[in-house]
């Protein structure tokens, strides 16, 4: 589905990213994981548009690499971004509803069961204000937001960040059952083990290179990885 061929960019005059390429295949759940700056994030800002890149990226075989950002999330690619993003100030229906902006036609909010199912806290919480939710609260708003427009592919980005254990497993749950109804996922993750757990093949990143890549169970069972990133 997705494939990143040669991908080159830069940030605030350093080269963050280093001839990267990896592909995702329909249905499958891929991790990136990495250190803090390995360029997890600025991977997935050049897919959606929001950085300037050299390279390719394309997404069933269609080039996303020129396009506008807007125009990338109408073609199906959905982002959580690091930090989440939310409005604080509405509520959480309205961050909802906001997430279908560019759906139109009488299924535009039917992915609201979808949501409601994964994550029913938010359907108790409709009328409250983003700002007022735990950080797994807004983290499965995020999320939320994102399926809302219906994408082919999800990219999540650091989604257990400043989460409280318990409701990381929920959310890697969550990110399981998305993949189970046919979604494609390409997850950015510093949490290792559980990105490791719940995806098919992953790619390592180190100071912007692809250093290794694989089914993520032979990753995971790596000296090196195991070394290098759990001091194991």
């Amino acid at each position: 589905m997705l494939r990143v061929d040669h991908l080159n960019a830069s940030y605030r005059g350093l080269h963050a990213l280093h001839d990267v390429s990896l592909e995702v295949a329909q249905g499958e759940i891929v991790a990136v994981v990495g250190a803090n700056g390995a360029g997890k994030t600025r991977l997935l800002k050049s897919i959606s548009g929001l950085v300037t890149t050299e390279g390719s990226i394309t997404l069933d075989g269609s080039e996303l690499r020129r396009l506008k950002p807007h125009l990338i999330a109408r073609a199906g690619v959905g982002l959580v971004p690091e930090g989440r993003r939310l409005f604080p100030r509405l509520s959480v229906e309205d961050n909802l509803r906001l997430g279908a902006y560019a759906i139109r036609g009488p299924e535009r909010f039917k992915p609201l069961e979808l949501v409601f199912e994964l994550f029913p806290r938010l359907q108790e919480r409709l009328g409250q204000r983003a700002e007022t939710l735990s950080g797994g609260e807004q983290q499965m708003l995020a999320i939320g937001r994102a399926l809302m427009s219906q994408p082919r592919l999800l990219m999540l980005d650091e989604p257990s960040q400043g989460i409280m254990p318990k409701l990381v497993d929920d959310i890697f749950r969550a990110i399981t059952r998305i993949r189970a109804l046919g979604m494609t996922v390409l997850l950015v993750e510093q949490r290792l083990v559980e990105a490791l757990e719940i995806a098919d093949r992953a790619y390592v990143l180190q100071t912007g290179r692809i250093v290794m890549s694989g089914p993520a169970a032979d990753i995971a069972a790596n000296g090196a990885v195991r070394q290098a990133y759990l001091g194991l």
